[in-house]
């Protein structure tokens, strides 16, 4: 795939922002955003100097982690996996608006302990220059522990992004966006792992009816499907199958969100606070 002048442009800045540094820890989770900046440190460091830092925890898909490593041995990169513990933290698991910051409050704790192995290596996140518009407390988590994002220092949009890495042929480029399966839970309503495996177990049942990009919603007794407005009708076809699959996995009911999938929706109520 050909880049668009622009792109070819902000690419260049990206080779330079990289080589110009010692070396890279970047915190991966397997998405397009953080494999693209593991992937460029890779390519414009030496492969000793871009480490490639997943945390296998219970808020992660286990299909994401599988993936992710994947990603690494296709491409050569030395990864290194940790446990973060944000599950056990109350100020993560009480659920606040704020959750995100204390789990990415552990990543980025237990990655600048990883930096003592690799003196003058810089912790990079994956979070790219539309993220700045968006509410995302993790972002202030980066900020305390100094992490960096070569995708906002060069303004690479979420678009030129895939654009780039279409273009070195990454297998995850079109991947629809994975947020943690807290993302899932109303905030305030307590984070626990039943809850997360329920989620997993739910989307997974969606994928297996090939809906790709979903969620499932967890309300504490009900569950709530969305797959894309545009899935809806497809959806239609199986729906009373579906429904009763996921309640068997321990709501009293499930339904389907007729809006359909909508990223961040959990957010709305924060947007008008």
């Amino acid at each position: 795939m050909t880049l668009s002048h622009k792109t070819v442009e902000k690419l260049e800045a990206l080779e330079q922002w990289f080589r110009k540094r010692e070396g890279s820890i970047v915190a991966f989770s397997g998405g397009i955003d953080s494999s693209l900046v593991l992937f460029l440190a890779r390519k414009f460091q030496e492969k000793e100097k871009a480490i490639g830092v997943i945390s296998n925890s219970e808020s992660l898909k286990k299909k994401d982690f599988l993936l992710a490593k994947d990603f690494c041995e296709q491409f050569d990169i030395h990864l290194e996996i940790i446990k973060t513990e944000e599950l056990v933290d109350e100020r993560y698991n009480q659920n606040p608006v704020n959750r995100c910051f204390f789990c990415k409050e552990h990543l980025f704790h237990d990655l600048s302990q990883i930096c003592e192995k690799y003196p003058g290596y810089q912790v990079l996140s994956g979070t790219n220059y539309d993220d700045l518009g968006d509410f995302r407390p993790g972002i202030d988590a980066a900020k305390k522990y100094e992490v960096l994002s070569p995708m906002v220092d060069c303004q690479v949009t979420k678009e030129e992004l895939r654009e780039i890495a279409r273009h070195f042929e990454l297998p995850n480029w079109d991947k629809p966006a994975s947020p943690c399966l807290s993302s899932r839970i109303p905030y305030n309503q307590t984070v626990t792992l039943e809850k997360l495996k329920q989620i997993e177990a739910a989307e997974d049942i969606l994928n297996g009816y090939g809906f790709e990009d979903v969620r499932v919603r967890h309300y504490g007794n009900y569950g709530k499907i969305e797959v894309r407005p545009d899935d809806l009708q497809k959806l239609t076809l199986v729906q009373d199958e579906v429904v009763e699959k996921i309640t068997a996995l321990g709501f009293e009911r499930c339904e389907v969100d007729p809006e359909g999938l909508v990223s961040g929706k959990l957010n709305r109520g924060v947007a008008r606070q």
